[in-house]
């Protein structure tokens, strides 16, 4: 059996997600500059926090220009890109998000409908 080391940031974050009993989600969105595309994703996930995780939520905004070594440990090839840390399962969404359904079911917020 093959014990998988916990890093002091992994604990550091889940730690965090444990407010009050209810889920804290820890949202990572990284963008270059302020493009449109930029400034639309930022917009729209913005919206989804306050509308949907209101209290239990950090999004942090990281520019790749401003901070690079960032997104390189990230391993972002695209931008914009979304990466939900926490809760598990970790998730990566890219683009402007505009579509709220598909970041909804996403993030666990809603639930995925059936075709």
């Amino acid at each position: 059996m093959v014990k998988k080391k916990t890093t002091a940031s992994a604990k550091a974050l889940a730690k965090k997600a444990k407010t009050a009993g209810k889920e804290r989600y820890i949202l990572r969105l990284y963008v270059a500059g302020m493009t449109p595309k930029s400034s639309q994703a930022i917009m729209n996930i913005t919206q989804v926090c306050k509308d949907h995780l209101k209290g239990r939520y950090n999004l942090r905004v990281i520019d790749i220009y401003q901070q690079p070594a960032l997104a390189q440990g990230e391993q972002i090839i695209a931008v914009p890109t979304l990466i939900k840390k926490l809760p598990l399962p970790l998730r990566r969404f890219i683009g402007n998000m505009v579509d709220r359904e598909k970041i909804l079911v996403g993030l666990d917020l809603k639930p995925q409908k059936s075709k």
